[in-house]
C-alpha cells in the first residue's frame, strides 16, 4: 500500500480496542485504512453501519451484489475495495474463480448471462453521467424483481461511495487476497481503464 493522503491516526480508547479486535480477526491485523478514516469516527461508523445494513438485506443473490460492488471497484480503481471483495468471496461461499475474473468480466466466459447484465448494469450506473437504458434494466427486473433490482442499485451506490472516496484518500490494497494465498485477480482491460471512456 502507498501513503494515503491523511495519515493514519492511532486507533485509541474502548471502541478502538474492539474495532482492532474484529480487525484482527477477519484480516490478521489492523488495516491502514481504519486508521485514515479514524480522524472522523462518525463517517467511519455511518459507512460501517450502512455497509452492514447492506449485508443483511436478501432480496437479492450475495453473489450478483459482491460481482456488482467488485465490478464498481474495478471501473473507478479502487484496488482495496476490489481486494477486500475477492478476499471476502471465500467467506461467503463464492466461486472463487469467477470472483477473479470480475475485472476482466466482458472477456471472460465463466459467468452467467445474468451475472453478465449485472455488472454491465453496475458499470452503466457508474459512469459520468450514468448510461443506464431501459433495455438494460428491464431483464433485471424480470429476474430480480422490483425489490431485488432497488437492493442492487443501493449496493452499487454504496459501493461508488466507498470506492470514490478511497481512490480519492489514496486508500490502494492492503493484499488481503494474496496474504491468503488466492490467486492474483485478472486483470482489467485498458479499453474501460477509466471511468468515463468508451467501451
Amino acid at each position: 500500500m502507498t501513503t494515503t493522503r491523511i495519515p493514519a491516526a492511532p486507533i485509541t480508547g474502548l471502541y478502538g480496542a474492539l474495532v482492532k479486535k474484529f480487525a484482527g480477526k477477519m484480516f490478521g491485523r489492523v488495516p491502514e485504512s481504519l486508521g485514515v478514516m479514524w480522524h472522523h469516527l462518525p463517517a467511519l461508523k455511518a459507512s460501517m453501519a450502512y455497509g452492514q445494513k447492506l449485508q443483511k438485506w436478501d432480496e437479492c443473490d450475495e453473489t450478483l451484489k459482491t460481482y456488482a460492488h467488485m465490478t464498481v471497484a474495478s471501473l473507478i480503481g479502487c484496488s482495496w475495495c476490489l481486494d477486500f471483495n475477492y478476499f471476502m468471496s471465500r467467506d461467503k461461499g463464492l466461486d472463487e474463480e469467477k470472483a477473479r475474473q470480475v475485472p476482466n468480466w466482458r472477456a471472460a466466459t465463466v459467468f452467467s448471462p445474468l451475472e453478465r447484465q449485472v455488472m454491465e448494469y453496475a458499470e452503466a450506473a457508474s459512469m459520468t453521467p450514468p448510461e443506464v437504458t431501459d433495455e438494460m434494466v428491464a431483464p433485471l427486473l424480470a429476474a430480480l424483481g422490483p425489490a431485488g433490482l432497488l437492493e442492487l442499485t443501493s449496493v452499487i451506490g454504496f459501493a461508488n461511495l466507498t470506492t470514490r472516496s478511497n481512490v480519492a484518500l489514496g486508500i490502494e490494497s492492503e493484499g488481503f487476497a494474496s496474504a491468503c494465498g488466492m490467486k492474483p485477480l485478472a486483470e482489467r482491460p485498458a479499453d474501460r481503464a477509466a471511468v468515463g471512456s468508451p467501451a
